[in-house]
């Protein structure tokens, strides 16, 4: 398998024991596995725990992993989604090279062996409504019922034959397999294979109008692409034995082992693909990659890194009890990575101008700045400064409170890299709003360092008036209030924070971003990790969202 990260997610789990195990008894030679999602949304944070234990389980065994979208139910299928998934999987740092499938590539060889078993006595034109279904169903204490189970295979097949030619309505026929209408495990009560539906398919167009259930679909397709490890979420497990069943009793080329491992979930936001889909088509979010949302798109265009997202996948750990990860982590792992990647600039989101009273009008010089300190082999460039500088307006107060370190009339700061200077004083406008501070530089202490020794216990960040760059800046929170707003019964929606995203214009920011692409993150000192909006930019219009602050909560919990 081909990937462009040299990091695999080869961490011990029970998965990898299983595995192990198959090896050195010859169940297997080899490995491989597959990813099949389906095409009916994005990606979100949730499928990349599957993704990442499919593609990261085959690379450690240097095996291989096919793509297969499972397209069994084409009712809200679509190209838009196929495309989508897979720039997700390359974006994370994968690839399946020249396996990538659909599940309605078998629909054909499902049905013969579909046929297969009606002819062995093994599945049975039912005529049960769905109401009916519900009411035959039983339960722990009395067995399922079906008066159609031993309808003459003859009569079986005919009418199966006659549904695949459209001739009779939706919900007129299934197919069911014959295993135990008494079972203890629901799912081997004579599970539905086949029910008609007379709706457009994405790929195969109005050629089917009877399709497979994925209970019967997919072990199929494993078989016919010589699965070895069927690894999927926790909520399979009790269709493992169905699973088994259908391997068993088809004539397939191959006898994959179905493993289940628990799901991923993550607090203040939803992974529904159902809700998800509200949110985006009523419009509480701009799209699918909206920055807020827990899709993979949404989080790379706000400024999540693939190894970022691979990091938090790993460490979560692989598990067969389902939990619930803090989104603190996944934001921890970010800064993480962005800390040892990210180069520094400096840019003011609030801005009120600064202005050095003593300094010459028509100077401007330059200063030499580290891109990162924590990497030196990113180099340094230069930064300009003059007369007038933009700072955060809450770097500036009139009236300081207690432990104010940063500039008030008569207290000294450091101006980041450049001079220490002392607050004179300030102009305001009519309504009271402070449009200017003013200050004197100490112009001995070039490079931030007073001449004397004595201690200027404030810095702030600068950007040079004359030469800065405006910017809008998005600054995203989470969704939601509630951290579990997935929860059964409630209303997810009233969950909704409506303070999630704040929007600031007349930003400025350092002259060196005028040549940054989308997609491209940096650490506003003091501030955060900021990405470039890869759809709103456009030429003359920077368009920045913050990524994550620089703050930790999570990492000082954990150390606490």
């Amino acid at each position: 398998m081909e990937n462009n990260h040299t990091e695999a997610f080869t961490t011990g789990n029970f998965i990898h024991d299983f595995i192990d195990r198959d090896l050195e008894e010859g169940v297997y030679n080899h490995v491989h596995t597959r990813f099949p999602p389906e095409p009916n949304g994005y990606l979100h944070i949730g499928h990349c725990k599957a993704l990442i234990i499919d593609f990261g389980t085959a690379l450690k065994y240097h095996g291989l992993c096919n793509l297969r979208f499972d397209d069994t139910n084409p009712a809200k299928e679509d190209v838009e989604f196929v495309d989508a998934i897979q720039e997700d999987i390359h974006w994370l740092g994968f690839d399946w090279g020249d396996r990538m499938y659909f599940g309605s590539d078998y629909f054909e060889q499902t049905y013969e062996y579909a046929v297969a078993l009606i002819k062995k006595g093994l599945a049975y034109v039912c005529e049960l409504t769905p109401e009916q279904f519900r009411e035959y169903r039983g339960d722990l204490t009395h067995p399922a019922v079906s008066p159609w189970r031993d309808r003459p295979i003859s009569e079986s097949l005919d009418l199966f034959e006659r549904m695949k030619n459209g001739e009779f309505p939706e919900g007129k026929y299934t197919l069911r397999a014959k295993i135990d209408l008494s079972s203890g495990n629901f799912n081997m009560r004579d599970p539905v294979l086949y029910r008609i539906r007379y709706i457009e398919h994405h790929r195969q167009g109005t050629k089917w109008c009877i399709f497979p259930m994925y209970d019967f679909a997919h072990p199929i397709q494993d078989a016919i692409e010589g699965i070895t490890h069927s690894l999927c979420s926790l909520e399979y497990e009790d269709h493992r034995p169905l699973y088994n069943w259908v391997i068993e009793n088809c004539p397939v080329p191959s006898h994959p082992r179905q493993i289940e491992f628990a799901r991923l979930g993550i607090n203040y936001t939803v992974l529904s693909k159902r809700k998800l889909r509200k949110l985006v088509e009523e419009g509480y979010v701009s799209g699918w990659d909206d920055p807020r949302m827990p899709t993979l798109c949404g989080l790379r265009r706000r400024g999540y890194t693939p190894a970022a997202v691979r990091n938090f996948i790993e460490r979560t750990g692989v598990a067969k009890v389902n939990s619930t990860a803090e989104y603190g982590f996944l934001e921890h792992c970010l800064r993480e990575d962005l800390n040892a990647t990210a180069q520094r600039v400096m840019g003011v989101l609030r801005p009120v101008k600064l202005v050095l009273t003593n300094y010459p009008e028509d100077k401007t010089e330059l200063f030499t700045v580290e891109n990162n300190p924590e990497n030196p082999a990113d180099g340094s460039r230069e930064v300009s400064f003059s007369r007038e500088l933009f700072i955060e307006s809450d770097d500036f107060m009139e009236t300081p409170v207690p432990k104010y370190n940063r500039l008030y009339p008569g207290n000294e700061v450091r101006l980041k890299g450049a001079y220490i200077v002392r607050c004179t004083g300030c102009k305001k406008d009519e309504n009271g709003n402070v449009v200017e501070v003013y200050a004197e530089c100490d112009l001995e202490s070039r490079g931030g360092n007073a001449p004397d020794g004595r201690k200027v216990r404030g810095t702030i960040h600068w950007v040079n008036a004359r030469d800065c760059l405006d910017a809008e800046v998005r600054l995203y929170s989470n969704l939601f209030t509630d951290p579990d707003p997935d929860a059964s019964g409630k209303d997810f929606i009233a969950c909704l924070n409506p303070d999630s995203l704040e929007v600031l214009t007349g930003c400025k920011v350092e002259k060196c971003l005028e040549n940054g692409k989308p997609g491209d993150r940096w650490q506003f000192m003091r501030l955060g990790y900021f990405c470039l909006d890869s759809r709103d930019c456009a030429p003359g219009r920077l368009v920045f969202n913050r990524a994550v602050t620089l703050k930790d909560s999570w990492a000082k919990q954990a150390r606490a």
